[in-house]
């Protein structure tokens, strides 16, 4: 996970460019979703994460975007309603 705070702007895009980071997470609410999702560029900076996949994010205990991300969230959705 990294720290929007914690990077600069070039070398941010460096690594969006290079494949090392795929999906961005709100800190606060622990949501994550695609770098492209509107949601998600509407957040603050200082709460902005980075993760290199999906098993990262979930692994930091993070859920998936109900916009972006639709099929993911519906099935962490129905596997939370069974629990």
């Amino acid at each position: 996970m990294i720290s929007h705070s914690n990077v600069s702007r070039l070398e941010l895009l460096r690594l969006i460019k290079g494949g090392a980071i795929e999906l961005a997470g709100n800190r606060k609410l622990k949501i994550y979703g695609t770098l492209h999702c509107l949601s998600g560029k509407r957040m603050k900076q200082e709460n902005r994460v980075f993760f290199v996949n999906e098993p990262e994010a979930i692994e930091h205990g993070y859920r998936p975007c109900g916009h972006c991300m639709r099929v993911a969230y519906k099935i962490w959705k129905e596997a939370k309603v069974e629990s």
